[in-house]
């Protein structure tokens, strides 16, 4: 007798054999006899006792057709096989159009989920038909029931869903001297250490390339400057060896000279071992130079994940103030000002500016003057970003200034805003780890939920309530997750799990990744804390003081809940500011289903990344750094500050300071600066002339907007989609 069914998407539920009747019904009335009733009953209770124990919804239809056929109805048994096909094709009807949408090309919040994936082309489209038919495989068979039912319902949203069966890992920041002085093979590739800066600089691309294509975020290099500093000395000796071979003389004695700095010098009136090294100094700044020049135009040319995607790389620097470590600043910084090809701004990798006192900031700094470069550089070309080292939540007991390797006790940045820094299993530190997976939670529709709560204290009580509620789930689904990943192969992530991730030097190929991946964390996220205070008291925290209040209780507690997960989970359980791109309109489009448009919650078709002060609020950057700063010390899976200025940002770097300046008043943890700039599509000239329709230089009438989409740059707003267009379009200036 059947007592249980399991449905299409892996459900389990009681068997209810009216819906045999109706079916059976619903297919005699197509015929010219119509329905009857003895022969419904006969079959259904003859099913009923003949079928399993339980059985799938497929199975009891093909018991209802083989007793249709053997019944004196076999019209009937037509009617209900064409009808069973017509149902089948209709479930498959939404994947046709989305395929269909797909293979047009079409512009819509699928195929513009990535702003930086080309889903137009070959390779593109192949991940997206794959990316699409995974998802729903993960919600049938991987997830759990509360899990499917809260993704459905539009609680919580699981990032790269279509990556969960694959098991791979988000992020790394990677250890870029383990295979500069050691060299890699990872699957068919093979490279030996460096020698010269040229080979370091490639083999820097090579590391991002490769283990983008292993995981499913991004890609970071923590201590950019430090890693390369060693082949600015070795290219020098070299040079000075290229004399050696045209003068016939030793000049060994050359080699180790200590330089203040590696400037270029006219050789004028310079003579003996001066004059020599002061050429060698020469050729060897040409060479640093052309090294980062061809970084960052690999970096934005060279396409991972099928050859649909430039690599989603990061770099952090700024504290290196050895004579070679500043050369790699400098001539890194210049390259970026002169732009790439025709002069256009490049995308990747985003450029992290480590600030510290008394290493770059203020000005009797031994590494302020390139400081001041960076922020010239800043309003010119968007990048770098800026990571405070001095934030009290970013200082490691153990940073020395005389340390050589006082890199490790630094906080890097992931370009989106991903950090990783405490441990609970090993040393504080952000290198050789990263986010394993994260979950974003829909706080706006719980807040939505709690509105008819006359009483406000009754209401944020039953808010609270449900923020523990769903707190608890994304924690469980996280954990389940983290099952999933552990049972990986160490052979499957050939680069990551040989040389990048910390530990994962005693795993043998065999071995599951298991006893090295703990130390990378488990992001809960969020969206919309604006939008969830105006539903709970009538504003957002950008404009009222209580409501500013309430969410700092909010993410304070969504801390504290954090910390209780980690150890009851025993993992690294960080709370994140999410940068929602193609989730900004998703929850949205949901909400406004469900309860329709709400003034201040809805009524825009996208919600508030994180904590932020909603774009369209007017506020000075003083008011939006007040009200923002907290935030960064409760969300330390990754947050960011970021100012809209106006005008022409290229001749005014002081700007750029002034907002750096905030983040060294509040606290603030990381930043970037918005501003204008205009881009031929054609040519790639780019300027700051506000409303530029035809390019001054080549005539083209292809003009785009050079912006940030949540902390990385996208080349042309062609490639987001309609919520985070529609956020673009709301931004306000901050001043």
């Amino acid at each position: 007798m059947i007592q249980t069914v399991i449905k299409r998407d892996g459900r389990i539920v009681g068997y209810n054999e009216e819906k045999i009747r109706a079916a059976i019904r619903k297919a005699m009335l197509h015929t010219e006899l119509g329905e009857d009733e003895a022969l419904i009953h006969k079959i259904t209770d003859h099913i009923g006792f003949r079928g399993n124990k339980q059985m799938t919804v497929e199975e009891i239809q093909d018991l209802v057709e083989l007793e249709l056929m053997n019944s004196p109805r076999k019209e009937v048994a037509k009617k209900y096989i064409a009808y069973r096909d017509q149902r089948s094709i209709a479930r498959r009807a939404k994947t046709r159009d989305m395929f269909h949408e797909i293979i047009e090309a079409k512009n819509n919040d699928i195929t513009r989920e990535n702003a930086n994936m080309n889903t137009d082309s070959p390779a593109g489209m192949m991940m997206k038909f794959a990316s699409e038919t995974t998802k729903p495989f993960v919600d049938d068979y991987l997830l759990s029931p509360e899990a499917r039912d809260y993704v459905r319902n539009g609680y919580i949203h699981i990032h790269d869903k279509d990556y969960y069966p694959t098991k791979s890992l988000t992020c790394v920041q990677h250890p870029l001297d383990r295979i500069l002085e050691y060299g890699f093979i990872a699957g068919h590739g093979e490279s030996r250490p460096a020698k010269r800066i040229e080979t370091a600089s490639i083999i820097a691309c090579i590391s991002l390339e490769t283990a983008q294509n292993e995981m499913h975020g991004g890609q970071a290099i923590p201590a950019f400057d430090f890693y390369l500093a060693p082949y600015v000395r070795s290219s020098y000796i070299e040079e000075i060896k290229n004399l050696e071979a045209l003068s016939d003389r030793d000049l060994s004695h050359l080699y180790n000279k200590e330089f203040k700095d590696y400037e270029k010098r006219d050789l004028d009136g310079l003579e003996g071992d001066e004059r020599l090294a002061a050429h060698a100094v020469n050729r060897t700044v040409s060479r640093v130079h052309q090294a980062m020049e061809a970084f960052i135009h690999n970096m934005n040319t060279i396409h991972s994940r099928g050859g649909n995607q430039v690599v989603f790389s990061s770099i952090n620097y700024g504290t290196d103030t050895s004579a070679e470590g500043r050369c790699i600043i400098r001539e890194l910084l210049n390259s970026t000002y002169e732009g790439v090809g025709n002069g256009a701004t490049a995308i990747f990798p985003i450029q992290i500016w480590k600030k510290k006192r008394g290493v770059s900031y203020l000005p009797d700094d031994p590494n302020h003057d390139l400081y001041k470069l960076a922020c010239k550089v800043t309003a010119r070309r968007f990048f770098p970003n800026f990571v405070n080292l001095d934030a009290t939540f970013n200082v490691n007991e153990k940073w020395k200034a005389d340390d050589p390797k006082r890199y490790i006790y630094e906080v890097a940045t992931m370009g989106c805003r991903t950090r990783v820094f405490e441990d609970r299993f090993g040393e504080k530190t952000s290198i050789g780890r990263g986010n394993l997976s994260f979950t974003t939670i829909n706080i706006v529709r719980l807040a939505i939920e709690c509105m008819s709560i006359r009483d406000k204290s009754e209401r944020i009580d039953m808010f609270f309530t449900k923020l523990n509620n769903i707190l608890e789930v994304t924690a469980r689904q996280l954990d389940d997750r983290y099952k999933i990943q552990k049972t990986a192969l160490a052979k499957q992530f050939p680069l990551v799990m040989s040389k990048l991730w910390n530990g994962c030097d005693k795993l043998k190929p065999t071995d599951t990744v298991e006893s090295v991946i703990n130390h990378g964390t488990l992001g809960i996220g969020f969206i919309g804390l604006a939008e969830s205070l105006v539903a709970l008291l009538g504003k957002h925290h950008g404009e009222d003081e209580e409501a500013q209040h309430l969410g700092l209780r909010i993410v304070s507690h969504m801390r504290s809940r954090a910390n209780e997960f980690s150890e009851q989970y025993g993992h690294n359980y960080s709370i994140l500011a999410t940068p929602a791109e193609g989730l900004s309109g998703r929850f949205t489009a949901k909400d406004r289903k469900t309860f329709g448009i709400l003034p201040g919650i809805t009524d825009k078709i996208y919600y508030t990344n994180s904590n932020h002060v909603p774009v369209y609020y007017k506020c000075s950057p003083k008011h939006k750094a007040e009200i923002e700063a907290p935030y960064h010390e409760l969300t330390r899976g990754g947050h960011i500050f970021y100012v809209e200025i106006d005008g022409d940002a290229t001749h005014n770097p002081e700007a750029i300071s002034d907002i750096v300046d905030l983040m060294d008043k509040h606290n603030i943890g990381y930043c970037s600066v918005n501003h204008n700039r205009n881009r031929c599509m054609e040519c790639g000239y780019e300027d700051a002339s506000e409303n530029l329709d035809t390019c001054p230089k080549c005539g083209s009438k292809a003009i785009d907007k050079l912006q940030r989409i949540t902390g990385y740059l996208v080349g042309t707003t062609d490639r987001w989609n309609n919520a985070k267009l529609a956020e673009l379009n709301d931004r306000v200036v901050h001043k």
